[in-house]
């Protein structure tokens, strides 16, 4: 383990910590969702020796990776399973450097119908993680946790010192997992750091997140109204690639502290409705908004604010957001754009909940 923190440190210190990944063995978990396949062809980019691991299906699919850049996608080394099965986690992370741990169920809705999936994936899937990070001498791993595990903020902007407050079965799921991780960097000097994102967006998100799901209704000209549940709460939205690089930041800092949390937001927030009428605006879309009650989340789960502080990423590796809201917001238009026009999005409205 010494000769790989030695070769990790040697990296950083000669100040090439944005773009060190080269000749690293890195794996990814999770890297077929929304911010896994962007950071897999970011780190792929940076001269990384990619595995992404995919959860296994019967479609032949890789997820979002079958889209990265054919240049991109030649380089990518596709592994599929499931971070639920611990002989298989075990065996790949032989000769591995670097682990980013993304796989998780993320969906909050769904988490109130099937809860014991996401402490099985969420869980105990970074259980397995954790064990086989610590059994291969892994030299660094970034767990991925969620802004949702402050739940209600009793104080903004938010820090890493606020309470940590269960608000939905996925929420919970995700704090065990963070706890997992911070007894293990205590317990077995394990080398793992936990970088905790605000609402992320950008191309290739799913239809379960607010600004993709009302990119999709303000362009689909099969869209009449623009369907949305409660306006009102408060997000700091950061664009994936700003979220993709604090990961990249996370992985080779050695300033970080195992165990701990890091923030990686704006600081800036916006209200759903303020966020629709931005989208409107920047599109020409005139659509009415309705609400709709099933889109709303229970009374008492519903997380009224989320708004980061992010000084102590900021000060540990250097990292700020460089695409404001606006701008991410006109690249996520064009391409949701893109694809509409190409009819690589169903005719047919089945907009999430």
């Amino acid at each position: 383990m010494r000769d790989r923190r030695d070769r990790i440190r040697a990296i950083t210190e000669f100040g090439q910590s944005a773009s060190g990944y080269e000749g690293l063995n890195v794996l990814v978990t999770g890297a077929d969702g929304f911010i896994g396949s962007h950071l897999t062809e970011l780190l792929v980019r940076r001269g990384a020796s990619v595995t992404a691991m995919c959860l296994y299906n019967s479609f032949d699919s890789h997820g979002w990776l079958d889209e990265l850049p054919v240049d991109v996608h030649g380089e990518v080394k596709l592994l599929r399973g499931d971070v639920r099965d611990p002989a298989f986690v075990s065996r790949t992370m032989v000769r591995v450097d670097v682990v980013f741990h993304l796989a998780a169920l993320i969906a909050i809705p769904h988490s109130y119908a099937a809860a014991q999936s996401y402490v099985d994936t969420n869980i105990c899937g970074t259980l397995n993680v954790l064990e086989a990070a610590r059994a291969n001498d892994v030299m660094r791993i970034v767990h991925t946790s969620t802004s949702e595990v402050y739940g209600t903020a009793l104080s903004v902007p938010i820090s890493e010192t606020h309470p940590l407050q269960g608000q939905s079965p996925y929420s919970a799921t995700k704090i065990g997992a963070d706890m997992l991780a911070e007894a293990y960097a205590r317990s077995f000097d394990l080398p793992v750091t936990i970088l905790r994102p605000f609402n992320t967006f950008g191309p290739r998100q799913s239809e379960r997140a607010v600004i993709p799901t009302v990119m999709r209704q303000v362009l689909d000209p099969a869209a009449v109204s623009i369907r949305i549940g409660d306006t009102t709460p408060r997000r700091d939205f950061t664009y994936v690639e700003d979220t993709a690089s604090a990961f990249l930041a996370l992985g080779l800092c050695e300033q970080v502290v195992f165990g701990r949390a890091y923030n990686a937001g704006s600081g800036d927030a916006i209200t759903v409705g303020d966020l629709i009428d931005m989208i409107c605006a920047l599109t020409r879309c005139s659509k009415p908004v309705e609400r709709e009650d099933q889109r709303t989340r229970p009374e008492k789960s519903e997380v009224r604010a989320l708004v980061a502080d992010s000084t102590r990423l900021q000060e540990a590796t250097g990292w700020h957001p460089t695409i404001g809201l606006r701008e991410g917001l006109e690249r996520t238009a064009d391409w949701w754009s893109e694809r509409l026009a190409s009819g690589r999005v169903r005719s047919e409205l089945s907009f999430a909940t």
